[in-house]
């Protein structure tokens, strides 16, 4: 039997100014794409059924558009393979605050063959399969739930479909991990019990243990892909995304399929800037981006410079820059300042305090309400202090 899993579609995502002919922003259609050529392979790939293990969408309220273009993929899923059925389970982007509040998942249930879990936790029997689906969606692990659900009894196969972020597993470091997920314990999975946990929120495809594997997202859909580079650069598949097709006709093989994307993202080896002046730093940035092969052209790329003074930064070729930039998708020049030093005592070099590390420093000790957590308001914290010092370096 064949299982099709996928994650982390995000369609509806925006990034940048830029739109296409059409009017849409250029990043939500890139998505879109990604989306299409993926269920084009789902369909190549002839899967028994398909998970979808969380936010099909980016966003609680998709566009039209968007909403149109997950139907139509959908449909022609269904068109293609009429005996695959579709399993969607909400992730923290589709689920709705209020519980009053409807989903758009529950519209692709008319197509038929086509379940949205999007609440409680369920179970799914699919007899012909001989197989049983507890799907878990991001609610239902925010709920005051004590533990996961355990596999049914009397099915052949038991597959865990959940969306969250599995504690101590992933670095919460990283800039691959999206915020707002639930954590999940890992001892509450059970994996040893399942044949296979199929999971969402966590944007780069790998394995937590050999039957329980993270999807990835189709395309890039976070804040920061270059974190995401990294990550996938540890698992092999550096630039990669994709989606996974399950074997569980005996022992589980997992097999990732990657996906066509749109355009390249690129972080280019960081220019130590200590010591250089503006020329020469206006010179290197221009030679590591005409290097690229194939040149940049609508590509996402990011150049960090570190230790760059705010005169050099005033002096360099803002409008070389600002060339670059409109050629590329976007450019993001990531220019950091040299370390503050004040005098300690009777003069003593010692490093000064920054105002990001003041307020991480609050955010980390000041009371909060039980329902806050303190990682992700520190995170977000430091994002907005990172964004008001790049908008300073470049004035």
């Amino acid at each position: 039997m064949k299982v099709a899993h996928l994650a982390d579609v995000h369609l509806g995502f925006r990034q940048y100014s830029r739109q296409t002919p059409e009017g849409v922003n250029q990043r939500e259609s890139d998505v879109a794409t990604a989306f299409q050529r993926a269920i084009d392979d789902v369909v190549r790939s002839e899967p028994d059924l398909v998970l979808i293990a969380g936010d099909l969408f980016h966003s609680v309220r998709p566009t039209n558009t968007a909403i149109l273009h997950a139907f139509d993929q959908l449909r022609r899923l269904r068109r293609a393979l009429p005996e695959c059925p579709v399993v969607i389970v909400a992730g923290n982007h589709d689920t709705p605050r209020s519980t009053e509040t409807g989903t758009i998942l529950k519209l692709f249930e008319a197509l038929g063959g086509v379940t949205a879990v999007t609440r409680e936790s369920r179970e799914l029997v699919f007899e012909q399969f001989d197989l049983a689906v507890t799907c878990v969606p991001h609610s239902a692990l925010s709920s005051d739930e004590d533990t996961l659900p355990v596999p049914m009894a009397g099915a052949s196969r038991n597959v865990l479909v959940l969306h969250g972020e599995v504690e101590g597993v992933l670095d919460r470091g990283g800039s691959a991990m999206d915020y707002g997920g639930f954590i999940v314990d890992p001892e509450d999975l059970r994996a040893d019990r399942w044949d296979y946990v199929a999971l969402g929120h966590y944007h780069v495809a790998r394995p937590v243990l050999a039957n329980a594997w993270y999807s990835g997202s189709v395309d890039y859909v976070s804040t920061n892909p270059w974190g995401e580079l990294v990550d996938e650069e540890d698992q092999g598949r550096r630039g990669k995304k994709g989606w996974l097709l399950v074997d569980l006709s005996d022992a589980v093989d997992v097999e990732f399929r990657p996906v066509d994307l749109e355009r390249n993202i690129i972080d280019l080896e960081p220019i130590e800037g200590a010591g250089c002046g503006a020329a020469e730093l206006d010179s290197q940035i221009a030679e590591r981006l005409l290097s690229i092969p194939g040149g940049f052209e609508n590509d996402i790329i990011r150049q960090v410079v570190h230790n760059v003074t705010r005169p050099v930064v005033h002096d360099m070729d803002h409008k070389r820059i600002r060339e670059f930039k409109a050629e590329a998708l976007h450019f993001n020049l990531d220019i950091r300042r040299p370390a503050s030093r004040r005098s300690v005592g009777v003069g003593a070099p010692g490093t000064r305090q920054t105002l990001s590390d003041m307020v991480k420093d609050y955010l980390e000790r000041r009371p909060l309400a039980k329902d806050v957590d303190r990682k992700e308001l520190v995170g977000l914290g430091m994002r907005y202090m990172d964004d008001v010092e790049k908008d300073l370096l470049e004035e």
